[in-house]
């Protein structure tokens, strides 16, 4: 599967492509638990301090199909240096930040970064390892790094800005990022780049489509639903993507090959991730600010108060080829859905104890075994079947789907939180409203597994495949 056919040191390509990635989702987190020290450094308002978090949100979603698409023209391996040389600077430059500007124009910057980075380590993935075991092998390590990342952004991000500095948080990639492209350069070999003209129209329409999209996600958790500017920004987006169909139907090399949008079942796990995604997201985001704010944890005790998440996660994720073997993609899939909303509705239920042990503890032992079992079939389910020269794009609507879903569940998580009402919340009224989110989260979950039970099947392997591998698949992949 190596697109120049020479010998590939797998060990080491998918090392490097898991701690790059790993690297993203940390930063996405990281900030969380370290927000009311970076608050009190630059003197961010409160609305100014969602920012932080909204500029690399927006720049990750809106140039997300661009920079997956550029990777496929241009070379993935080009375009996986060039999108870590990005992070890795604006990394340096948000360490050094002096002003709130100077740290949402560079949180941006960070974004772009990752937007040409994510598509090209999937589809790194998807063009070095054969559809299969080796590819589940691949990818269920690759899932487990990034629902990894989530816990350990939290716990990192709490111990080094009680500890260090919250700066420390994005100095600490400076090295990560040097080391990870020079493996590249020597471990990585190069795609090959694809002839013909590249999409002008297409790249402007969806860029600025999914950035005024995202922007108006972002602005409704701000001023709500029925502000102007949500909604007028909304339509725009939706006016462009609509616009980017119709360019990409006709295009000689589209950007997006509507052909990636002909299977039912990758549709129906690009959904199931939005929908998991959107559910997560306040399990994430509210749990955080429930430990600080009701429970009055501090920022490292918050971070650590995630480890029962993180170990039960990394262990089932590990679990997975062998799981797969056994018990086929769906049922794990099916399996880890249930457990995840379980867990997240229990903590709903708990969170007006006011108590760690007694509301937080068990239903963080279920998501993270829970969550071990999603991420690993829904993206082998969201990349199957797809050719090698379209592995780019597949990606890209994948981490489309990852981003918008995030995006799209916090703004409406937020609102349900708030109760349209902008007045703060004692420990009291902070764990009642918790637990109306983490229900409303656990909706979001249990759609996802209604779409997956109703909808997402997997593709058996080849029988040539298995010959080459000893690798039988059950009925149950099927």
């Amino acid at each position: 599967m190596n697109p120049q056919n020479k010998p590939v040191n797998h060990g080491m390509v998918l090392s490097i492509i898991m701690v790059s990635y790993l690297m993203l989702v940390v930063d996405t987190s990281i900030v969380l638990t370290g927000l009311p020290r970076i608050q009190a450094a630059l003197g961010f308002t409160p609305a100014g301090l969602s920012w932080i978090q909204n500029a690399y949100t927006l720049a990750f979603g809106g140039f997300l199909m661009l920079g997956a698409r550029t990777g496929d023209i241009l070379g993935r391996r080009r375009m996986f240096i060039t999108g870590l040389a990005i992070f890795t600077l604006a990394s340096l430059a948000i360490g050094s930040a002096s002003s709130p500007a100077w740290m949402i124009i560079f949180r941006a910057v960070q974004g772009l970064g990752a937007a040409v980075l994510a598509p090209s380590t999937l589809a790194l993935i998807s063009t070095h390892f054969a559809e299969g075991r080796a590819r589940t092998r691949a990818l269920s390590l690759y899932a487990a790094a990034a629902g990894i990342g989530a816990t350990v952004g939290m716990v990192l991000g709490g111990l080094l800005a009680d500890l260090i500095s919250w700066r420390a948080g994005f100095f600490i990639n400076l090295p990560i990022g040097a080391a990870l492209m020079i493996g590249s350069l020597r471990y990585i070999n190069e795609t090959p780049r694809q002839t013909g003209r590249f999409d002008i129209a297409g790249a402007l329409t969806s860029t600025f489509g999914m950035c005024a999209l995202v922007f108006g996600i972002v602005e409704a958790a701000e001023s709500g639903w029925a502000s102007s500017l949500t909604w007028g920004s909304m339509t725009i987006g939706l006016v462009l993507l609509m616009t980017f169909i119709r360019i990409e139907s006709k295009a000689r090399q589209p950007l997006l090959p509507l052909t990636l949008l002909n299977d039912a079942k990758r549709n129906a796990a690009y959904l199931a991730r939005l929908l998991f995604l959107s559910g997560m997201v306040g399990f994430w985001f509210f749990t955080a600010q429930y430990l600080q704010g009701a429970l009055g944890f501090t920022p490292m005790l918050a971070g650590l108060a995630f480890i029962p998440v993180t170990i039960p996660q990394m262990l089932t994720s590990l679990t997975v080829p062998v799981a797969v073997k056994r018990f086929g993609h769906r049922r794990i899939l099916l399996t880890g859905l249930s457990v995840c909303a379980v867990g997240v509705l229990l903590q709903g239920l708990g969170a007006v104890h006011l108590s760690y042990v007694g509301g937080v503890l068990l239903p963080m032992l279920l998501v993270g075994f829970g969550q071990g079992w999603v991420l690993a079939p829904l993206t082998v389910a969201g990349v199957a079947g797809v050719a090698p020269e379209n592995a780019g794009a597949a990606s890209g609507i994948l981490n489309v789907a990852h981003q918008i879903g995030a995006t799209l569940g916090l703004a409406i998580l937020v609102v349900v939180y708030s109760g349209g009402h902008a007045t703060a919340y004692d420990a009291a009224g902070m764990a009642l409203h918790t637990g109306y989110v983490l229900y409303m989260s656990a909706l979001f979950l249990i759609i996802a597994l209604f779409v997956s039970m109703r909808y997402i099947r997997f593709h058996p392997v080849t029988q040539s495949y298995q010959r080459n591998t000893n690798y039988k698949v059950t009925e149950q992949e099927a």
